[in-house]
């Protein structure tokens, strides 16, 4: 798929790594419509992007009917749609055995319900429209990327209910890129390692400057560029299907 026909909906697209990856896709000449549930960041995204290539909708990932709407009105808008970049999570922390009590059971619905239930709703709702668009000369009619997290594989002390949400996206990448492949729909995952993110921004200098050290190479935090352009190579090539990509720095999370 050529990058400047992508037409793509972005979950958490208005900060971190789905802006990112919105900012790499209209700089390549695609159109993005952003899922997100702060209507202010929405905004200025909007307005950095221009209002000719993205458009803000207010969505819960897990809101079945909801999210159906959106898709359909945001496909009006894209003039179609054949790319699906799910970017909204939440990172859920909290030891199994608190302090004061067990883990209220709330609190691991929650993350799963956002990270993997958000992701599969979306993505099976995406599908259903790409289903009907015109294959190309590979016979392809859309591209669905997750994102999951080294977490799926290394959780660390505080991220049962976060590693238990993000190992569901990875588990789920290959039934679904089967399934789907019939009617010419491709499904990634990349699972990102130490990123830049707004909480991570707010720490002291010397806590960001801990956590670059602890990657091999290159030694720093992950950016959403470097996250845009692994989401671009995915798009552009039509031999990448139901496979979990990792995007690291060969990083191994420590267990705390």
């Amino acid at each position: 798929m050529q990058l400047s026909s992508v037409r793509a909906v972005v979950t958490g697209g208005v900060s971190g790594l789905g802006l990112g990856v919105a900012r790499f896709l209209v700089a390549n000449g695609g159109k993005v419509a952003l899922f997100d549930l702060n209507e202010e960041k929405g905004t200025a995204a909007v307005a950095e992007l221009g209002t000719g290539n993205a458009r803000y909708f207010t969505t819960n990932v897990t809101d079945e009917a909801g999210v159906a709407a959106n898709l359909a009105a945001a496909r009006e808008f894209l003039g179609g749609l054949n790319m699906v970049m799910n970017c909204a999570g939440i990172l859920g922390a909290g030891r199994v055995l608190g302090r004061e009590a067990p883990m209220p059971l709330a609190n691991f619905q929650t993350t799963v319900m956002v990270n993997l239930v958000g992701s599969f709703n979306v993505a099976k709702a995406a599908a259903d429209l790409m289903q009907h668009n015109e294959a190309n000369a590979d016979g392809e009619r859309g591209v669905i990327v997750n994102t999951a997290s080294v977490a799926a594989y290394e959780g660390q002390i505080g991220q049962a209910a976060y590693s238990a949400s993000k190992g569901g996206v990875v588990g789920m990448t290959l039934p679904m890129a089967r399934e789907l492949a019939r009617f010419g729909i491709r499904m990634m995952t990349i699972a990102p390692g130490v990123f830049w993110t707004p909480m991570v921004d707010g720490m002291p200098a010397n806590v960001q400057e801990s956590l670059a050290a602890s990657i091999p190479f290159p030694s720093r935090l992950g950016q959403p560029e470097d996250f845009a352009m692994l989401v671009g190579h995915i798009i552009s090539n039509p031999y990448l299907n139901g496979e979990t990509i990792r995007l690291d720095g060969a990083v191994r999370l420590a267990p705390k």
